[in-house]
């Protein structure tokens, strides 16, 4: 019941409490633990786990929503090995300097950052840098950050410790102070389950639109009829696409979002929408 206080090897102060996956709960640390280290310092980071599309949609609409919490700015990690991977590069080749595969792979970071923007938060690009990353395709990100208007910094902690991240923390401690943002809950709790579902969709994922199973419509429709239905939606979404096949790579166009079953967490306070093949049991061996 209590968050942990643990400390980095450079005894900076870090609340653990609670780990749910972002690709099927709300993928944040608890509100406890964030209202307590917002007490304790001017400045508080907190995780939202898996990207923009999954950890920072439901750290705003869902966590915020709930316990009133009005976060000023967002920094959003890239790598130059997921955007090539992204780019149509096979995992073993990932080491290997590949520009125009990292080039075409950044339209995946263009996405994300596109929505922190509809989220109401000025963000920063944090380039966590590997070993095996040419300057030239750091320089790459850097430049393509540049041409779709958002900061970005080149984050060393990994290796440098502390002194990797000034530059980073001199920039996000400059938006918060000078330019803040606040939550933009881009639909109301009050709406219908179905245009939830499809206002996720369409603006975050980037999908043509959603069709539902019979399954679904069903446990809809008793949702609505229990008055159920006036709370945030938690979609159970594949973490390795933007859509609900993790094969489809980069930021996929044409396709519509498959919702199999819709749930309620009536505890936690909101619907989990089951969407693809995605399981509520993650981790779990294939066989």
């Amino acid at each position: 019941l209590k968050p942990n206080l643990v400390q980095t090897c450079e005894h900076t102060p870090v609340f653990v409490h609670c780990g749910p996956f972002g690709n099927i709960a709300h993928g944040s640390n608890s509100v406890r633990a964030t209202r307590l280290a917002l007490k304790l310092a001017p400045y508080v980071l907190t995780e939202a786990g898996f990207a923009a599309d999954l950890g920072a949609e439901k750290f705003v609409n869902i966590k915020c929503r709930q316990a009133g919490l009005k976060p000023n700015g967002a920094v959003l990690v890239a790598t130059v090995r997921a955007l090539k991977y992204h780019g149509g590069v096979d995992k073993d080749n990932l080491k290997k300097e590949n520009i125009e595969a990292l080039k075409n792979g950044c339209d995946n970071l263009r996405v994300h950052a596109e929505n922190i923007g509809k989220f109401g938060l000025p963000l920063v690009v944090a380039i966590n840098r590997f070993p095996t990353d040419s300057p030239s395709e750091l320089e790459m990100i850097k430049q393509f950050c540049e041409e779709i208007g958002v900061e970005s910094s080149l984050s060393e902690v990994v290796s440098r410790g502390g002194d990797g991240g000034i530059d980073l923390a001199k920039k996000i401690k400059r938006i918060v102070d000078e330019n803040p943002g606040s939550p933009n809950f881009y639909y109301n709790n009050t709406d219908p389950i179905k245009n939830k579902i499809e206002t996720v969709a369409r603006e975050i994922y980037r999908a043509d639109g959603v069709d539902f199973t019979e399954e679904a419509e069903r446990s809809i429709n008793l949702l609505e009829e229990n008055k159920l239905d006036k709370l945030p939606i938690c979609m159970a979404k594949t973490q390795s696409s933007l859509s609900d096949d993790p094969k489809k790579i980069n930021a996929p166009k044409g396709w519509r979002l498959k919702v199999r079953d819709v749930k309620v967490s009536n505890g936690a306070g909101f619907i989990v929408a089951l969407t693809g093949k995605m399981m509520l049991m993650p981790g779990m061996p294939k066989q």
